[in-house]
């Protein structure tokens, strides 16, 4: 009977061993294995300008107040439309009552119309903005980087995160003794895209109030495009 229960305990501790073989192996894989971070970054000019007109007017008459506005509107977009390489997107349009001093009669209605124009021709926007602005006054004027230029910047700098990448693993080999290391995973992204950039103040001539003198001085300037590279390497021991 003893005999028995020794074998069966052999036993048990024999599959027991063999059961945890592949825990091991499982283990092993993640053996010596570190993650690492490189970034790598770049000043990209500002290439396309952004500005945003609007109008805002006042009647009693809903119908009569929406006619001015789209008047107003109408002239705008023609003369947008006659100069070159400007895109031409209408904004926010919103209604809303106007009431008395107490509060509680509408006394008229007042309506905002915001037209949006975006060109990588700073001269040609500019002087496009300064002659709009006799009708329409200024919501703001951005720069940021287009989609064309950032696609070119996170393409170069693709390179430049994985080859940083690949020094840092390298420098880690080193630091830990190991004959090499091969890569587990990596991943490559860009940190959003850069906020478009609004200019504090606009500059504007003060001679008289013509289309020519209204005309902003526009600065671009840049914005950082940064690329990272997160990933895990395995460092193969001596």
């Amino acid at each position: 009977m003893q005999t028995f229960s020794r074998h069966a305990a052999l036993l048990a501790l024999s599959l027991g061993t063999v059961a945890s073989l592949p825990a091991l192996a499982a283990d092993e894989l993640h053996y010596n294995q570190i993650s690492l971070r490189a970034e790598a970054s770049q000043e990209v000019a500002r290439d396309l300008m952004i500005v945003t007109l609007y109008t805002e007017e006042q009647n009693t008459d809903p119908a009569k107040l929406a006619a001015a506005v789209s008047t107003t509107l109408n002239k705008a977009i023609g003369q947008a439309k006659q100069v070159k390489d400007i895109t031409l997107r209408q904004g926010s349009r919103n209604s809303y009552p106007v009431y008395d001093n107490k509060g509680q009669k509408i006394t008229g209605w007042r309506e905002r119309a915001e037209l949006r124009l975006e060109s990588a021709d700073f001269a040609a926007l500019s002087k496009l903005t300064g002659e709009l602005l006799t009708d329409l006054k200024m919501g703001g004027m951005d720069f940021t980087i287009s989609t064309a230029t950032r696609q070119t910047s996170e393409d170069a700098l693709l390179k430049d995160a994985v080859n940083a990448f690949k020094a840092r693993a390298q420098l880690a080999t080193e630091a830990l003794g190991g004959k090499g290391y091969k890569i587990v995973n990596l991943n490559l992204n860009s940190n959003g895209y850069p906020q478009p950039y609004m200019r504090p103040q606009m500059m504007m001539k003060a001679a008289s109030m013509d289309a020519e003198s209204v005309t902003p001085e526009v600065e671009a300037g840049t914005s950082k495009v940064n690329m990272t590279a997160d990933g895990v390497v395995e460092v193969l021991m001596q």
